[in-house]
């Protein structure tokens, strides 16, 4: 059977307090919407079909061609939000897959589940329940004696004895769709001028057909996002979720409560993640890697056997072999060679370090290139910016940079070159020159 999902995204999500859509506040580095979308991926083969409403232009813009879009233009209830994507699915699918984007930790493989079940129910629907003791606002499932669904009492309504009830509605359904479009035109208006997706259970009732009801193992998936509180819940069981994957897959997490691992993250075996470790975006480290504690690495690719303590790498690239901090900071652009030392409260951008290029603490290298094995000695700083524009340097193979030099871009050093401590360069040096002072000027050849 062909099917489509439906995602609900629409929402302005007032307990949030925030100007920012509901559905774009990000769990784990990415906006809730995306989660939503990750689960319901693969599973059609069919593209999916977003409902969007409040700041619809900005959901559109981060879900992107990840999905078509069919826009609620008045918020006015779930079963109005799904009758939105009738224009764009009516005669095209066969079972229509509804869900939420504020439910993100619900996976794949639970949707999976649904859609079997409905592939084998003869009723017109399946939806997603579980057993909860704290009904967090969600629907209470009244069952009929044969076990298909009777109602969906909503937590507002319910009686004393109907809250008692411990299965509640997930809000996650799917639908025979030729029944679907023409059950949503039959919602009655509810008392606060909304259409109620809950209320085809009724409809399905009334019609002798059974609403079948598929119980959700694990209850930490069904964590809706309503408020901030619900979001840092979310994210605690979103980054254990992830440690365990890694753990299982070879990496160390010393301490995984203080581990905090976005899910575009590749991690080698046998690399070893301390405290106050935070690894984000698209982050790729190597095998046998090191890294913490208190250590950010962003969107980065780190290769084997590296060393990275207590530092910051925004957008950079290492090779194999380097060892980075402590309290080193490598911008965007920075890329270190095989073997590249990097020493405390260093900081690197949009430069090249060669193999074997070692930078002392206390140095600043920007819009640079390194050649192999040159010593830059505490303190060095490129001075690349000259009020206009960012200018070069290049220094050559086996140069030698004494401390607390100043390098004045544009400027090219030669190989096997040194200079002076304290020296400020403002010419170019030949090869194996030794040139100090201020300005540096040449005193003999280095070697």
């Amino acid at each position: 059977m062909k099917t489509t999902a439906v995602l609900l995204a629409a929402g302005k999500g007032t307990r949030m307090r925030s100007e920012l859509p509901k559905v774009l506040h990000p769990l784990g580095g990415r906006p809730l919407v995306r989660h939503a979308l990750d689960a319901l991926a693969d599973l059609t083969g069919q593209t999916p079909v977003v409902v969007v409403g409040h700041g619809a232009e900005a959901v559109q813009a981060a879900v992107g061609a990840a999905a078509r879009f069919v826009v609620q233009a008045e918020q006015l209830g779930t079963g109005h939000a799904v009758m939105q994507a009738a224009s764009a699915l009516e005669g095209q699918t066969d079972l229509v897959l509804v869900a939420q984007a504020d439910m993100p930790l619900i996976t794949a493989e639970t949707y999976q589940k649904l859609i079997v079940a409905q592939q084998t129910n003869p009723g017109p629907f399946s939806m997603l329940t579980v057993l909860a003791d704290d009904p967090r606002g969600f629907g209470r499932i009244v069952r009929n004696p044969d076990g298909s669904v009777q109602a969906i009492v909503e937590d507002h309504e319910a009686t004393e004895e109907q809250r008692a009830i411990r299965e509640l509605n997930v809000g996650g359904y799917c639908f025979q769709a030729e029944w679907l479009w023409a059950a949503l035109k039959q919602i009655p208006l509810s008392a606060k001028g909304e259409y109620y997706l809950t209320d085809l259970v009724k409809i399905a009732n009334a019609e002798g057909q059974p609403v079948q009801a598929l119980m959700m193992e694990d209850a930490e998936e069904t964590i809706g996002i309503n408020s901030r509180v619900h979001l840092a819940e979310a994210e605690s069981i979103l980054r254990r979720r992830i440690n365990r994957a890694w753990m299982e897959a070879g990496v160390t997490l010393i301490d995984p409560a203080t581990t905090y691992i976005e899910p575009g993250v590749q991690i080698g075996p046998d690399t070893v993640l301390h405290p106050n470790t935070m690894l984000r975006g698209s982050t790729v480290l190597g095998a046998r890697c090191e890294v913490g504690p208190n250590t950010l690495v962003q969107d980065s690719t780190v290769g084997d056997d590296c060393k990275l303590f207590m530092s910051v790498v925004e957008y950079a690239r290492l090779e194999n072999h380097v060892d980075v901090g402590p309290y080193a900071h490598l911008r965007k652009g920075a890329h270190l060679g095989d073997g590249v030392h990097m020493g405390n409260f260093g900081e690197v951008k949009n430069s090249y370090l060669a193999p074997g290029a070692k930078m002392g603490h206390f140095s600043y290298i920007g819009d640079a290139t390194i050649g192999k094995d040159v010593n830059i000695g505490a303190g060095t700083i490129t001075c690349n910016y000259d009020g206009v524009n960012k200018n070069h340097t290049e220094i050559g193979d086996g140069a030698f940079i004494g401390s607390d030099t100043m390098l004045v871009a544009p400027l090219k050093i030669g190989a096997g070159a040194r200079t002076g401590a304290g020296s400020v360069v403002t010419k170019d040096v030949p090869e194996d020159a030794l040139v100090v002072g201020i300005p540096a000027r040449p005193v003999r050849k280095a070697k």
